[in-house]
């Protein structure tokens, strides 16, 4: 099955906007959805990520009314909720999120999910990069914590 619309959290947006890596969004899916709690979230720190944010024309912001009670069960953050809560609504759509907890979440739910490594995997199989290495450095440099062993499994997966 082909993902089209992602609803992404403010984690991987922020690593991706550090990493200068966030273009690869809108050339993997045709919509990107950033719930506006996320927005906030990563607007009001005072970083890189927050001044290029709202500058961005390729993402929409999507108010997300009510947290879904079968998502407020996990007592996830705000942001992870929004995205989950937005995603079970959203068949169609599948949810970038780094939390070990989200992801769990996500998948118990039926939701699918996708993480930053796996953005770079994805990548590489359409073509768009050569090599998940130099993102996966990348990624660590602008401070997502990625174990060895999740590296080495990313890496297996994208056949390097």
């Amino acid at each position: 099955m082909s993902i089209n619309r992602v609803i992404i959290n403010s984690s991987p947006l922020i690593v991706l906007l550090k990493s200068q890596q966030a273009e690869l969004l809108p050339q993997l899916f045709t919509e990107v959805l950033v719930p506006l709690g996320v927005f906030e979230e990563v607007t009001t720190k005072d970083d890189i990520a927050s001044t290029q944010l709202p500058n961005i024309s390729w993402i929409q912001t999507v108010e997300v009314n009510a947290i879904a009670p079968e998502v407020a069960a996990w007592d996830l953050g705000k942001g992870e909720s929004q995205v989950l809560s937005l995603a079970l609504k959203n068949s169609n759509c599948a949810a970038i999120v780094d939390d070990r907890a989200a992801r769990r979440c996500g998948q118990a739910l039926g939701i699918i999910t996708i993480g930053t490594g796996g953005l770079l995997i994805l990548a590489k199989r359409r073509g768009l990069i050569p090599s998940i290495s130099p993102g996966i450095q990348a990624l660590r440099d602008a401070g997502l914590w990625l174990s060895d062993s999740l590296v080495s499994l990313l890496k297996q997966q994208a056949g390097e």
